[in-house]
Formats: structure tokens, sequence, C-alpha cells
């Protein structure tokens, strides 16, 4: 068997202190981002989502919720090994169906970037689904005693008092106005709501699940007010610009803008022209998160002056405050 050469002394010194420098200076190079597995913009990963929660919605599906996490453009939910749900970051809740019954499984959740990477896993949580309920067509009875208190500025308490079933409650849902926000397990009859703005004004329900997803009827409103004051402009779309172009013998006003920084991404636009309500924009999941654009029909005459502005639909369900007013005339060069 033929071996490696082995340099006299001497030399095989000379060669191990190359060796030597040559690592060092990789290693500099490793430890300066210059290598092509960096982590791109200021060297981070999207952090792992905390607050993770997992709760059986029924005996075929768990609901799974988590908090925000900042330079999120979605979330992946992982079933064990498995990617099972993706959602763009302002929902961070997700209802896994098509599950076992009388199964326990496990849940985690990760981050991705706007760039497409991935962050760590969240921490593991686990919900088991109850027995299948058979042929069961009988809805739970609406939660009664619903009740609330403002817990600070931006969160509130919610109570109310166990429903019925001929099975047994599986889960509470929590709606804002017609949107679900939250779910709990069915031996739960509190929480609190948190990421709201002072001095608003919410109603919310809940409604009781059994394990054949037969749902209750809502409860009576909750209508809250949380304390404090909000001129908006904390929820207000900033840094408003607008132009026209012409176009097909017509003229369009072009608007550029910053989102508001809020908890979650704004999917929702309302634009006004001249004091009224003119147009509105809805996004889908890629909602822009750094600067907006939008461009609508001003009509066919030049010299024509707008006033516009824009607000936004908040994560929370309300709307914001009106950005800056601004001013533009078709036709006129800027």
């Amino acid at each position: 068997m033929r071996g490696v050469p082995v340099p006299a002394a001497p030399a095989a010194r000379e060669f191990l202190r190359r060796c030597a420098l040559l690592c060092g200076a990789l290693a500099v190079i490793t430890s300066c981002g210059w290598n092509s597995g960096g982590d791109g913009e200021n060297g981070r990963l999207p952090a792992a989502p905390n607050g993770v929660t997992a709760a059986a919605g029924s005996a075929t599906s768990v609901h799974v919720m988590w908090n925000a996490i900042d330079g999120a453009e979605a979330y992946e939910v992982y079933r064990g090994a498995t990617k099972v749900k993706e959602v763009p970051a302002a929902d961070r809740m997700v209802d896994v169906t098509r599950l076992r019954p009388s199964t326990t499984y496990v849940f985690t959740v990760r981050a991705r970037d706007t760039d497409g990477r991935l962050g760590p896993r969240s921490r593991e949580v686990r919900a088991t689904t109850p027995a299948a309920a058979a042929a069961d067509r009988s809805a739970p009875t609406r939660p009664p005693g619903a009740r609330g208190r403002a817990a600070g500025s931006r969160a509130v308490q919610l109570t109310w008092s166990a429903a019925t079933d001929d099975r047994g409650v599986v889960s509470y849902e929590v709606y804002q106005g017609d949107t679900r926000i939250h779910s709990v397990g069915g031996g739960q009859t509190a929480t609190v709501v948190a990421g709201l703005r002072p001095g608003t004004r919410y109603s919310f329900t809940v409604r009781a699940r059994d394990a054949a997803d037969n749902v209750s009827p809502a409860s009576a409103a909750v209508r809250l007010t949380t304390p404090g004051a909000d001129d908006g402009r904390a929820g207000a779309p900033t840094g408003l610009r607008a132009t026209t172009h012409h176009a097909d013998e017509a003229y369009y006003i072009d608007l550029t803008w910053v989102p508001p920084r809020v908890d979650g991404v704004v999917t929702e636009y309302r634009i006004h022209l001249d004091g009224r309500p003119a147009t509105s924009l809805v996004y889908g999941g890629d909602a822009p998160r750094d600067r907006a654009e939008y461009s609508f029909y001003a009509g066919a005459e030049a010299g024509v002056t707008h006033r516009v502005r824009i607000r936004a639909k908040l994560p929370d369900g309300t709307w914001g405050g009106f950005s800056a007013e601004r001013t533009v005339t078709t036709g006129e060069r800027r």
C-alpha cells in the first residue's frame, strides 16, 4: 500500500505553518460573512415564533396559534417533520384538519422572511384529538354569560359560562366582529385578546364547537372600549406621494406610501379622493411591508386638481388614521 509522502522535519514545520496561516485566513473570511452561506441582511434569520399553542378543535382538527415575529413574510406549520400549512404573516393561526380522532400530535412553527429564508423551529406543542362522535348532528348550546373588561389600553379579558352538548364541547372560538381571532380548549371559559388599539370600540362573541365540528350560535355580543386615546397617527400610512401619468387617452393618479408599523401585516387600504371614498385596495399574502404603490383612474381631462389621502385597515379589524393629504393636478409634471 502506498502512503502519503512525509516531508523532512524542517519542511514539515514550514508546511504546518502555512496550513495554519491559510486556516486562519479562512476563519477570518467566514467570520466576516464573506462565505456563500451568510444569513443575508444584518446576518440574522427570522427568530423562532414564541407563544405557540395547540388545542383540539374537533375529533379531526387542531387549532394552532403563535405570536408575531418581526420581519416574517409567512409562517410554516409542521406536524412532526411534515409541513402541513403555510399562512401569510397577518394570520398567525391556522386549523390543521384531516387528523385522526383520539391521537396526540406534535406541532412546531417556523417564520420565513421576504428572502425566503426559514428561521428555527418554535418549541414543540402537543394536542390530543378527542374520540369521534358517531352521527352527531346536534350543535352545542350558545355560550351564556359572555362578558369582558379592558386589561390595559391594548387588551381585553373575556369570560363566559360553559355551553352544553350531548357529547361534550371540544373548543370555544372567539370572534371579533365576523372574524375568528382566537380559539381555546373546551375546558376553558376565559381568555385575553391582545394587540388592540387604545380608545377603540370592539365587539366580541364566542361560539362552542363539539367533536363532530358542530358549532353553536354566537353568544351575546361583548362590546368594550379600550381606555386611553388614539389619534390614529400610529396606524396611519406615512410618506404619501401623489403624481399623475397619461395613458390610453386618460389620466391616472399614482400613489406611493409607507405602510403603518403595526403588529401584523396590513392587507387592505381605502383611498379617499376629494373628501370621499374613491377606491379600495386589497392585497393577498404578498402585501408590502416597506413601500406600497397603487395607480387608479382619474378622468380624461387635464388640469383637474384633486385632494387624495389613504387609510389602512389594521390587523385588529379597525381602520387606522388617515395619511397626510396630498394635492395633485392631472397632466402636471413633478
